[in-house]
């Protein structure tokens, strides 16, 4: 194992003085969550222990094959329901592999309890629910905490220089038209800010392009492709780590857009609840996830790049053609025994990885960000994980307060950092509405929305290049966003029709009764209740007596 004896300063990190009871069995800083229930996640095999307890992992003990073979296990399994996380403990033709790899597949898929589990909260937390409680948590930072690389699990195993061969490792093809194998799909890619210090945590793809060498793909405008370009900019070289072996968490917290200034670290920090215990690596100034299965360190140099692609992506297409990405030269290797790889595949819904948990922690973010903006009266916020990996919708439920909330609620959904990027239809429907069940969304659509009146369109928008609806693709990454009001109109909600409700203590004798009426599952949640408010009739050309 080599070290480093002059480590630069830590940047915008603080760190608490190295804990004395990190190891693959004891983790630092248990406690009980604020729910009351188990002590929060510390590593992935914990999250996996947790996940077969609720029922929800396969394991897979005959040899399947990395290309394809796996990569189309998940997208057929993810159709199903329940939809179970897939671990793979036999690679075919990696039998005898000195590092002995498993891989793990539908990570979380379309599963609301996995989702939750993740976040430490009780698995059957109904969505908006989940939300919610994700939206307050992304408030709280908790900075992480180093410790002693002896007490940091990932370094069980260390290989530097001519040790290094990722040929080792069952690397996947996930689609047939893939430009390579990829490592780095469900990882967590650090990087330091060369300005600020700060350290960055993304969820990007990485290409195997050797033994040693990986290609790193980052679209315009994260975060890593501003730190590599800057220090390009002063000519310089840049580290960089990835985890591909991690605990699922940090997939959800680097898959957002966060301030620029602030680690990641502090918000998984803030979800988990403690601090995330953090190791500083062996050949770089990086802090890395201490309790991760896998993880690389690495260097790229000066307008280093080699071609990379193309890749199935999120929104059920090819990306972009064959083209020039950063090269990584892969500087250290380090590893626990029988090291756990995590893999995300990219495809149409419900087999996208990315989109069960982005209608949760994407959603958290829009809210959090109206609430920094002080906008009352927000119910609800649900990015529908159906569009495009969680990308393509986001629909608000507010209770109108003033004229032109709805209007105003919107063009801030639209346009806050945490739901700019690509999302094209932003819709807003009133309280009664669950944002999160499209058929209440499509019935607001269809009996409050006026299209001549409410619907507006915003022009030139961040978007992404692997949107295929933007032809000639040279007009890629800007795009459009429609802007849906389907919300009653507020200058008319003294005579708007009355709705259909039921009365709330016949739900409440009803609910109490279910079980015993012999009706099946839970008793559903209804948002809207009758009123004491006037109906108010509008039709007209009946056929009354004398008229």
């Amino acid at each position: 194992m080599t070290t480093r004896q002059n480590e630069p300063p830590m940047g915008h990190i603080l760190i608490d003085p190295p804990t004395k009871d990190l190891g693959s069995t004891q983790h630092p800083g248990k406690q009980q969550s604020p729910q009351g229930s188990q002590a929060p996640i510390q590593d992935l095999r914990e999250w996996l222990a947790r996940v077969e307890k609720l029922g929800e992992l396969t394991r897979i003990a005959q040899p399947v094959s990395r290309d394809e073979e796996m990569s189309a296990v998940s997208y057929l399994v993810a159709k199903q329901q329940p939809s179970p996380a897939i671990l793979f403990e036999r690679v075919s033709g990696f039998e005898k592999s000195p590092i002995g790899a498993r891989l793990l597949w539908n990570i979380l898929g379309p599963s609301l309890k996995r989702i939750a589990l993740t976040l430490e909260e009780p698995p059957d937390t109904p969505a908006v629910e989940l939300i919610r409680r994700v939206k307050d948590k992304l408030k709280r930072r908790i900075p992480p905490r180093e410790v002693s690389r002896d007490k940091a699990p990932v370094y069980e195993h260390t290989l530097t220089g001519k040790a290094i061969d990722l040929d080792l490792l069952p690397i996947p093809r996930h689609w047939p038209l893939d430009g390579g194998r990829y490592a780095g799909t469900a990882d967590a890619v650090i990087t330091r800010d060369p300005d600020s210090g700060y350290l960055n945590i993304g969820t990007y793809r990485m290409m195997l392009q050797g033994k040693s060498e990986v290609g790193l793909y980052l679209s315009p405008g994260k975060d890593a492709r501003l730190h590599i370009t800057r220090a390009w900019q002063k000519g310089e070289s840049i580290y960089v780590a990835a985890a591909w072996g991690i605990d699922p968490l940090f997939m959800l917290v680097g898959s957002q857009t966060f301030p620029k200034n602030v680690s990641e670290y502090e918000f998984a920090g803030g979800i988990k609840g403690e601090p995330i215990p953090v190791v500083r690596g062996t050949t770089s100034d990086l802090l890395l996830p201490a309790n991760a299965e896998f993880v690389i360190e690495g260097i790229i140099r000066p307008n280093s790049v080699k071609a990379e692609g193309p890749f199935g992506e999120f929104p059920g297409y090819y990306g972009r053609p064959e083209a020039g990405a950063p090269l990584v030269e892969v500087t250290a290797v380090h590893h626990r025994s029988s090291p756990i790889l995590t893999n995300a595949l990219m495809a149409d819904y419900p087999s996208c990885e990315q989109s069960g948990f982005f209608s949760i922690i994407r959603s958290a973010k829009i809210w959090d960000d109206l609430d920094k903006l002080g906008i009352p009266g927000i119910r609800g916020v649900y990015s529908h994980p159906a569009a495009a990996g969680g990308f393509g919708m986001t629909v608000v439920s507010l209770e109108q307060r003033y004229a032109g909330h709805a209007a105003q609620v919107l063009s801030l959904a639209a346009q806050v950092p945490g739901g700019a990027y690509y999302t094209k239809w932003i819709i807003a429907v009133d309280e009664d509405v669950d944002p999160t069940d499209m058929n209440e969304v499509i019935w607001a659509m269809a009996s409050r929305c006026n299209p001549v009146e409410d619907i507006d369109i915003l022009r030139n928008t961040w978007s992404t290049w692997l949107d295929p609806t933007q032809n000639p693709p040279e007009k890629r990454p800007y795009g459009s966003k429609a802007l849906i009001n389907a919300c009653k109109e507020h200058r008319y909600l003294p005579v708007f029709s009355k709705r259909t409700t039921l009365r709330k203590e016949t739900y409440d004798r009803i609910a109490a009764r279910w079980k015993e009426l012999g009706l099946p599952g839970q008793v559903p949640q209804v948002r809207a209740f009758e009123d004491d408010r006037a109906v108010v009739y509008h039709e007209t050309g009946a056929f009354e007596p004398g008229r």
